[in-house]
């Protein structure tokens, strides 16, 4: 089952990357000319739509069908003339790339959990370019962010849920070996890390429309009890109100990842 069933309103609800992660990853990338970006697990193309004008070519590779027509309806219309894009709906342990393709940057954004990492780590290894780069990074969920108004979310979530974090109908695995290890078991063992400070005010209506996009707070799962949720949510976050908004201050944290024989920018 795709736990992210429900989530029709990702693209709007769920915070892109800012320009510092966006500017980060381009000075990552090798340097030359007709650059090329896969973002693997694209949903809704936040990601490559930030990246874009960096590269020549992109190809956004994303499991559920929908996401990639939502990416498609927003990263065609925003590419300028010359640039070429491709949405593809597949598993990104399954992609192959059109032959002679070969990224520069391969992006995993919010996403590397859910996958398949060693497999996904030996097909990468297979078609990135000599000097390809890997990005892996995500910032903190709300279920994992730690400010007094996010802290009263995530109760007021687990008042109606429980205290599991939900994957779906399922229960979240919990986190397996950390990241940079598994990178450094695999073809891309140098590894660097940089955090990216970013940023956040929320509306309490934005935050309800965000948590109905994760796996751990999705409509489906309060049943009956939806309304209640969101009532006990608006009244709990009201305090919290600074000005309009609720203030999140929030980080990135990146992976990048070569195999030894890379060339530096």
């Amino acid at each position: 089952m795709n736990t992210l069933t429900g989530t029709s309103s990702y693209g709007r609800f769920r915070p892109g990357i800012p320009a510092a992660l966006a500017a980060h990853l381009a000075q990552e990338t090798p340097a030359g000319s007709s650059l090329r970006l896969l973002d693997v697990g694209a949903g809704p193309g936040l990601v490559a739509n930030a990246l874009a004008p960096y590269f020549d070519e992109v190809i956004a590779v994303d499991s559920d069908q929908a996401m990639c027509a939502e990416a498609e309806a927003v990263l065609r219309p925003a590419l300028s003339a010359g640039q070429r894009l491709h949405v593809q709906h597949t598993l990104a342990e399954d992609f192959m790339p059109p032959v002679g393709w070969q990224p520069h940057l391969v992006t995993c954004g919010r996403v590397f959990h859910w996958l398949d990492q060693p497999r996904l780590l030996n097909r990468l290894n297979e078609y990135i370019a000599p000097d390809g780069v890997l990005a892996v990074f995500s910032d903190r969920s709300l279920w994992t962010a730690d400010s007094a108004w996010q802290h009263t979310a995530r109760t007021v979530v687990q008042h109606f849920l429980g205290e599991q974090q939900h994957a779906g109908y399922d229960v979240f695995d919990p986190p397996g070996q950390p990241y940079e290890e598994v990178l450094r078991d695999s073809a891309f063992r140098e590894v660097t890390t940089a955090t990216i400070p970013v940023r956040r005010e929320w509306r309490i209506d934005e935050v309800l429309g965000y948590l109905y996009t994760t796996s751990f707070a999705a409509p489906h799962l309060f049943g009956d009890r939806q309304e209640a949720f969101e009532a006990t949510l608006t009244n709990a976050l009201a305090p919290f109100i600074e000005g309009e908004f609720l203030v999140e201050d929030n980080a990135f944290t990146v992976l990048t990842a070569r195999r030894p024989h890379a060339r530096r920018r």
